[in-house]
Formats: structure tokens, sequence, C-alpha cells
């Protein structure tokens, strides 16, 4: 049965939104209608922000001790952790997700997530004393920087969310959250969490809307700093309105990541790693490694290779527990994608894939594809497709392959893969970007991440993320 949902999470409340309208949810393997939430207004970001303005003013939140909110943290995770399955099965059904990623990502990962934060929290100093050479001492305090306008996109919903309030919360700041319309049953899900963990009235407040409704939060006077996941387009617009309000903000953006593929790369890690560094959620994730880059002296073995790895994987409903590949995001993106596809059979070789599986005549679905014979300078090389769509490109030496993969307007992740780390981590350091992987990708909870280039600013997740939810004071204690 459809869930529809009546209120809104505004200041620890349930409450009636100030506009009629809805947004409709569908299921993205069989396009049928799982529910319906209320589309927010300008009226209930107004009401957001000022219960996240009076959690910050009103209550000790912002004035507790960092103990003190890890000690929040470590119930909202364990509110989570309860509610694990729930979250797992609504990004999947919304989004397309594979349950079994879906389980660990969005569930597994968020929740290690918020305890890492949580655990962060008893190392924290609010200030330190400095002794100056002028001969006085010199406090230094790191103080919340105030209210947060988050937004977060469709694909990784519940992580990307979590990336924002884990630092923002334990730095003592409160959040407004826009999640997007096509991934928003989730969020009330975590906002159920929230009320368990009795997190202070106010301190994270969610309001589904659209991208006018997005740009609505950003420019707000009452908000402080914006934390912004999504497209590059979209990224630059925002970075425009926070330059000329002086608003601190990050962005992390799209990507176009490349796997360079060494000499002497181990073909059986490659092709077992292959699904997790370029196929993750179906290939709708900014990290995503849709660059494969290949030595001229194995090029035909690595292209037959992953051809014939890619043309076995399951496409499948994503709640499927043999599912490898499910539905992408909507129809509007498959679309999109499609387009790729077309213009990828004019700049390359197609090895496997290339259109809609013919066994699923519901769903957004596409064929994991794979273009060999394809020049970096191309369309499908240079602009994030973000699908399940792979470009393989061929190299000379190293350090051709090392230009190929800079030459890009993106710099968010990589790979590199060799059976000597120590080779592969030197390569890794000449790569543009920012996070590479060595022999495999994954994000760690304990480093930050981000990207150069148009692929973002600012940096998430590591202790460093928090620096960007505080400012800075300086008391010079002169007699």
């Amino acid at each position: 049965m459809p869930t529809h949902h009546q209120t809104l999470y505004i200041g620890g409340e349930w409450v009636k939104p100030a506009s009629s309208r809805r947004f409709e949810v569908f299921n993205a393997s069989t396009e049928e209608l799982i529910g319906s939430v209320p589309e927010g207004a300008e009226a209930d970001i107004d009401r957001a922000v000022a219960a996240a303005r009076s959690a910050l003013t009103a209550s000790d939140w912002a004035r507790c001790s960092p103990t003190e909110r890890g000690a929040a943290l470590g119930r909202f995770a364990n509110a989570l952790e309860k509610r694990a399955v729930r979250l797992a099965e609504a990004v999947s059904l919304q989004n397309g997700m594979p349950i079994n990623t879906a389980d660990q990502l969005e569930a597994g990962y968020t929740i290690a997530l918020v305890r890492y934060y949580a655990a962060l929290a008893a190392s924290m100093q609010a200030e330190e004393s400095r002794p100056s050479p002028l001969g006085f001492n010199t406090l230094v305090r790191r103080e919340p920087i105030g209210v947060v306008g988050a937004i977060v996109p469709w694909n990784f919903p519940v992580i990307l969310s979590m990336m924002k309030i884990g630092p923002a919360l334990v730095a003592g700041c409160t959040v407004v959250l826009k999640p997007s319309p096509g991934t928003v049953l989730d969020s009330y899900i975590v906002a159920e969490a929230a009320e368990e963990a009795m997190l202070p009235l106010g301190v994270i407040n969610w309001v589904p809307g659209d991208r006018d409704l997005g740009a609505y939060l950003v420019s707000h006077p009452g908000v402080d700093k914006v934390a912004f996941t999504g497209s590059t387009a979209a990224g630059r617009s925002i970075a425009q309105v926070c330059g000329r309000l002086l608003r601190p903000v990050s962005l992390e953006l799209g990507g176009k990541s490349a796997a360079i593929i060494l000499q002497d790369a181990d073909l059986n890690a490659l092709l077992r790693g292959l699904s997790s560094i370029s196929f993750t959620s179906n290939g709708q994730a900014c990290f995503s490694c849709t660059r494969i880059l290949v030595p001229d002296s194995r090029y035909k073995e690595i292209v037959d290779a992953i051809g014939a790895t890619v043309s076995s994987y399951v496409v499948g409903d994503a709640l499927d527990r043999a599912t490898q590949i499910g539905p992408l995001g909507s129809a509007v993106h498959r679309e999109r994608v499609e387009g790729y596809l077309a213009k990828g059979k004019t700049e390359g070789k197609l090895i496997t894939g290339g259109g809609r599986p013919k066994s699923r005549d519901r769903g957004w679905f596409v064929q994991p594809t794979v273009f060999a014979d394809v020049s970096n300078a191309s369309t499908i090389a240079q602009e994030e497709i973000f699908g399940p769509v792979l470009s393989i490109i061929r190299y000379a030496d190293e350090d051709e392959a090392v230009r190929i993969a800079n030459d890009s307007l993106y710099g968010l992740g990589g790979s590199v893969w060799s059976v000597d780390t120590s080779h592969a981590t030197n390569v890794a350091r000449r790569v543009q970007t920012g996070s590479v992987g060595i022999n495999g990708y994954l994000p760690d909870l304990n480093a930050p991440f981000g990207g150069v280039k148009a692929s973002g600013l600012g940096r998430e997740m590591g202790p460093e993320s928090i620096a960007a939810y505080q400012q800075l004071k300086s008391i010079f204690q002169m007699g």
C-alpha cells in the first residue's frame, strides 16, 4: 500500500504544511505509485529556519559541551539502526539502488558515519590557549557557524544527509535540510529517528521541495552556511549566490573519474572490483570510475574481460537480492542517459549493452554498457553520464595515463590498479583529484572527501569536515 504523509518535521514537531501541493513518489523498478508527501513552500522554509535559529539561541544546544552533543548523536545512531531495514528498502524502491548496496551504504555506512562523529566529539575542544610572541595570552575559540541550509540529491539521500548533519551537529549548529522530491520517503524515517533520540526541538528540520525552494533556502537571510551536494551546474549557481551574500558554502559536485589499469594489474582483482568502482548504485554515484584507462599491451585482453563481466551482470528489480544493476532514478534521467548511449555509438565501439533490457517492460532500466576505442576528447569521456556506462581508453605509457586521467573538468574520485601497491600509490599522487583508491575504492569515514576543479569546494567526512561548520574567535588577554 502507498504511504501518504500529511505533515512536515519542523521544530521537533509534525506540522501541517503551508501548501496543499504534493509530491508523488514512484517505484523505480515498476513505475507504480508508492507514496506521496507534502511539497514544502517558502513559508515552511521560513518556519524551519526560525525553529533552527531558536534552537541555536534559545536552547542549550549550541552552549552544551561537545561530549553532550556526541551523546545525542549516539542516541540518533541507535535509533537509525532500529530502522536500518526500512531505510534501505525505502531508498531502493525510490531510486533503484540494489537492496544489497542500500543495506551496506544507505543503512550500515550511514549508521557508522553518525557513530564516528559521536565518538569524535569526545576529543573536541571548544577553545585553546596560545601564548603570544607579543607577551600576552590568546584564547582561540571554535564556535558554531549557526543555521545550516543543507540540500541533498536523490542518489544517496541518507548518507549525503548525514555527511552534513553529523559534523554540523557536533559543531553545535542546527540544520534545515531540503531532500530531493525523488527520494523523500526516507527522510521521514530519519526524522522519526531524530524524534526518538530526543534531539532538541529545532536542531534538525526537513522541508521537501524543488529547485526553486532550494534556491529560496540558499538565499534565506536566516541561513549562516550552505552545504550542497548535486550537479556542477547547480553548484555554480549556489556559489554565485553565496559569494554575493558572503555566505560560507561547501559544494560536493559531479565527477568523471578515471581508473588507471597499470601494466602489472591483477585482472581478476579488477573484474571483482569493477562493480564497486564503476557501477555502485547503477552508476549513479558521483565518484564512479567511468573512464577505464588501459595499456596498449593488454588492451584487447582487458576490453574482452570487462565486456564479458559487465554483460553477465544481473539486471532486475532493486529489491531482488540477486540484482546487480537496478533501474535508474527516474524516467527523465533514463532519457538523459539514453541520449549518451546514442552519442556513444558514434564515438566508440559498443562492446555490450547500449539500450533497454528486453526482459524488463516496466521500470526505468538501461543495460550496463561498455564502449571501447573511446577518445578522451569525446563527449562520453568528458561529460558526467551518471549511469551504468563505461568508456575504455587506451594509453601508451604511464605518463600518458596520468595525462589522460587529469584531462578532465572534474576531479572527485579515481583508482589505480597494480600488484605493486607502492608504485600504484606513486601514480595516484600524480592524479589531480580529491580521492584515489588503490585496487578498489571506498570513501573512508576518517578521511576528507571532496573534489577539485569542477567537482566542488570543501571537504566532507573525517575530522576536517567539522571546521566547515565552525567560526573562529580570538580573545586577546592583554591584562
